[in-house]
């Protein structure tokens, strides 16, 4: 069970798939507590700071700073199931409202 939970954002430690490096960013954890029991993994969703190229299913994070966040920020609708061994340490949490928005738009894009 991770000592994660939904709504926090974290930062993930993501290889390169050719195995020459890696690239850390911030995500935010989407899975659920229930989800989390008994397993090593958690799902997340890909975080940004190219808030000009908003794609659909994209969400403007409007309180980033109090997230833990450094500069303003999308979470994108890519989404991945990663160990929670590749996240290095938690930086915030984010607020109840971008929270229910991130929801909405992540509905909407997987259309259900």
């Amino acid at each position: 069970m991770t000592k994660y939970k939904r709504g926090d954002i974290v930062l993930v430690d993501f290889g390169f798939s050719e195995g020459t490096g890696s690239k850390k960013r911030p995500t935010l954890i989407i899975s659920s507590d229930d989800y989390h029991k008994g397993r090593q993994e958690v799902i997340v969703v890909a975080i940004t700071g190219n808030i000009k190229r908003a794609l659909f299913g994209d969400t403007k994070i409007d309180k980033w700073k109090e997230a833990g966040l450094m500069y303003p920020s999308l979470v994108t609708g890519i989404i991945r199931t990663i160990k929670d061994s590749m996240i290095l340490h938690k930086l915030g949490i984010l607020s109840q409202q971008d929270f229910r928005k991130v929801q909405e738009n992540l509905r909407k894009a997987i259309g259900f």
